[in-house]
């Protein structure tokens, strides 16, 4: 596997990284998601530290994490529910043929 060597910014920081070539694009998305964030709670609050921007979307991204995967059972039940109901469609189709 390939490894790419990036310069990430994050909060005016620069941060050399070395990582999977395959993962660059979602590292720098990543590192855009945290920035655009920063940004926003910068913009909305009267919070000027780096560190406590950087601690409110730590905080903020890590419960939208988890609202996720509280979620993913309930997703993985319609998706089956779903495929199912394809499934039998495409199968009536086929029968009908």
């Amino acid at each position: 596997m390939a490894e790419a060597a990036l310069k990430v910014l994050i909060a005016g920081r620069v941060y050399p990284l070395t990582v999977k070539q395959e993962e660059e694009e979602q590292v720098l998305k990543a590192a855009q998601l945290i920035n655009d964030k920063i940004k926003e709670f910068e913009q909305n609050y009267s919070v000027r530290d780096k560190q406590d921007l950087l601690a409110m979307t730590a905080l903020n991204l890590l419960v939208n994490e988890q609202n996720i995967h509280k979620n993913a059972p309930e997703l993985g039940k319609e998706l089956q529910q779903l495929n199912l109901f394809v499934s039998d469609y495409l199968q009536k189709e086929n029968n009908a043929f």
